[in-house]
């Protein structure tokens, strides 16, 4: 994300979207990219009508370089915020299912360790890439009582779980999330059993799309480009992410506060006014 601030204090809109486009087309993009990317470009281009006339150059050039001073600054303190915002909801011995790999959800973990609560987590393996072996690794490395599962194991475990607790690559308008194909099935099942599913999600990932259903989603979000590249029909390809309607999250914790799902249309409002 720095990065894309970076460059977008230096150019133009033109040239940033085409950095985009090169990068969207490379195997490393990811949805988060294209999330950030949006809150990032309009934040820093708010400015007032009269700086706009100013015949100094240099004084509109410092006054971007302060925006985007500010919102890298905002972003970096995201996590500490979904940390502060979450502890307490976590109590010593409460068993967590988390699903894929997730920088926010290990922050969160993290602080949680750092203030005294022990913790017993679940990550389920998340095939294809099998992501959720790193998160496993690195719950192992910060000393945190971590148990990878299978994830054809989510219905068998779900009953002995207090909470699921899951990152997004995108929080859509509708509340719902877009995160790791797997995300919906964890999220329908621990509803059924009357569990809680907490979302972590800086707003950078807030989106203004509006999806109602799996078909709802971009190819791009859905398929690599290796995979897209050259072909028309995907309908026998293994998507990558899957979406999540709202009735299935309970809460969503961001660095705005802790959210329900009704409430992420209005701080989309928010965000772009």
């Amino acid at each position: 994300m720095q990065w894309l601030v970076q460059w977008n204090l230096l150019i133009t809109v033109q040239p940033l979207s085409e950095v985009l486009r090169i990068y969207s087309e490379s195997e490393s993009y990811y949805m988060g990219i294209n999330t950030g990317s949006s809150p990032s470009s309009r934040f820093i281009s708010l400015a007032p009508a009269d700086l706009i006339d100013q015949p100094d150059f240099v004084n509109i050039l410092n006054f971007y370089n302060n925006r985007g001073r500010i919102f890298i600054e905002r972003v970096a303190r995201s996590r500490d915020l979904i940390g502060k915002f979450s502890r307490p909801f976590f109590a010593h011995s409460t068993r967590l299912l988390t699903h894929s790999y997730s920088k926010v959800v290990l922050s969160v973990l993290r602080k949680a360790q750092e203030s005294g609560v022990d913790l017993e987590v679940f990550v389920t393996e998340s095939q294809p890439n099998a992501s959720g072996k790193k998160m496993h690794e690195e719950l192992t490395k910060m000393g945190i009582n971590s148990t990878l599962v299978l994830d054809s194991a989510v219905g068998y475990l779900m009953e002995r779980m207090d909470a699921v607790i899951v990152g997004a690559e995108g929080v859509m308008e509708t509340g719902g999330i877009i995160n790791k194909i797997g995300t919906l099935s964890i999220a329908i099942c621990a509803k059924m059993m009357n569990k809680p599913v907490y979302v972590m999600a800086e707003s950078i990932k807030f989106v203004k799309e509006y999806p109602l259903n799996q078909s709802d989603i971009p190819e791009e979000f859905k398929y690599r480009t290796s995979v897209r590249a050259g072909r028309k029909d995907l309908s026998s390809e293994h998507p990558e992410v899957d979406y999540t309607p709202p009735s299935f999250i309970t809460l969503l914790f961001t660095d705005l506060g802790i959210l329900t799902p009704a409430a992420v249309g209005e701080e989309l409002i928010k965000l772009y006014t």
